[in-house]
């Protein structure tokens, strides 16, 4: 098995939050996120919280093969909860916070997982691809952002607007009627998106952060096939120097409205035998 990955931050002067690893067998990737503007309550930050669920889970998922990603995930938060709920304050509104994607190999097929707004594709060997992508992140989003996207990003006016629209975002987070991310609660891994593909089926899979798949759900310069295309030809790095691409041709929002100018980015791209 080969894996090509790339990541790049949003900003060369910030902390990349995005996190992804392999190992025999297994891949993961978390994007990290806290509420912007404010202080998360947690000393270590959110590039910290998203490296270190990483590192165990892709561990746990590794060193357990009869435990379920799910079983893998909530085991992998409760550690991290235990490594700093005595110095930082889990129950504030902007805790550090991720999605996850996991991947694994075995007994003939891939297991995945998939929590919060990053993605996994699947391709077959006729070049079809698959989508997984949880996305009632978007539902809730949609109901709220109106304002957000009616304002050139990055402007007073449009940093107020997203302030306000995360701020009621977070209150729906990890609740029934709204998304579910890795936080604090290990019950969260309970409401992963899950399943197993037979692994004949499959010539490659790839993780992907949103602000990788920018090029083809926020942009729509290209579809999965096409990125897929890119992946195969040229690699991660491509797909996002072409994100990078499009954001610097629009850094206003106004043809694309979206909270962040630049996200950070990361594609993990795994060739099965």
């Amino acid at each position: 098995m080969r894996f090509a990955l790339a990541t790049q931050p949003a900003d060369p002067e910030r902390e990349n939050e995005d996190f992804a690893a392999v190992a025999t067998g297994a891949a993961v990737l978390l994007d990290g996120a806290g509420v912007g503007g404010v202080e998360t309550g947690c000393m270590h930050g959110v590039a910290w919280f998203s490296g270190t669920l990483g590192a165990l889970l892709l561990r746990s998922i590794a060193a357990h093969p009869s435990r379920s990603l799910a079983e893998c995930l909530g085991d992998s938060i409760g550690v991290v909860r235990s490594l700093h709920e005595d110095s930082c304050d889990l129950a504030y509104r902007a805790s550090p916070t991720s999605t996850v994607v996991a991947a694994r190999v075995g007994g003939g097929a891939l297991e995945y997982l998939v929590l919060g707004d990053s993605t996994l594709l699947l391709a077959d060997g006729d070049g079809g691809t698959e989508v997984v992508t949880d996305r009632r992140l978007d539902v809730v989003g949609k109901r709220l952002r109106g304002p957000v996207d009616a304002l050139p990003t990055g402007s007073p006016e449009h940093s107020a607007a997203l302030a306000e629209y995360r701020d009621a975002l977070t209150g729906l987070r990890n609740q029934p009627d709204g998304f579910w991310i890795a936080g604090p609660d290990p019950r969260a891994a309970e409401n992963a998106l899950t399943g197993t593909v037979p692994l004949d089926s499959l010539v490659s899979v790839t993780l992907m952060s949103d602000g990788a798949t920018r090029l083809v759900d926020r942009f729509e310069l290209a579809d999965w096939r096409g990125a897929l295309a890119v992946l195969n030809s040229d690699g991660p790095s491509e797909l996002i120097r072409r994100v990078r691409e499009a954001e610097g041709e629009d850094p206003d929002g106004r043809r694309w409205p979206r909270g962040k100018a630049r996200d950070d980015a990361t594609a993990l791209h795994w060739f099965l035998p």
